[in-house]
């Protein structure tokens, strides 16, 4: 991929912002920052736009509620179509973790997210989403 080189002009404020941005992030340079940022901006433009997408599903719960395996494996079913893979961890006696990769549009990664992470006893859920281009 060919990098083109152009001229960017900002405010003070903004370029102090930039600045702290790129050592918060650990990123080597001011270009790759504005890179990340553009790419996250595309994306998030694909999420709004339905588009088909990639990404995991994370999910901590206590292996121990009732159910809750039951109904995660049903919304799971539901969905088999957007699943790649799941990796299951045992956190600790009573804590798993769980990753599932996920791809497909948008909108259905985002009802599929939602429905396992609203499962009584799942203590902490994200879906993370980015493009596949």
């Amino acid at each position: 991929m060919q990098v083109k080189r152009f001229g960017v002009s900002l405010e003070e404020d903004i370029l102090k912002s930039l600045d702290k941005y790129v050592k918060q992030k650990q990123f080597p340079n001011r270009s790759q920052a504005i890179r990340h940022l553009i790419r996250k901006n595309i994306v998030e433009e694909q999420w709004k736009g339905n588009n088909i997408v990639a990404g995991a599903v994370v999910l901590v719960y206590d292996h121990h509620k009732r159910e809750l395996q039951t109904k995660s494996t049903r919304v799971q079913h539901d969905f088999h179509n957007l699943i790649l893979s799941i990796q299951h961890v045992h956190l600790d006696h009573d804590n798993c973790l769980e990753t599932i990769a996920v791809k497909g549009k948008a909108k259905e990664l985002i009802k599929l997210a939602n429905s396992l992470i609203a499962i009584k006893g799942i203590k902490h859920g994200k879906l993370v989403m980015s493009t596949i281009i």
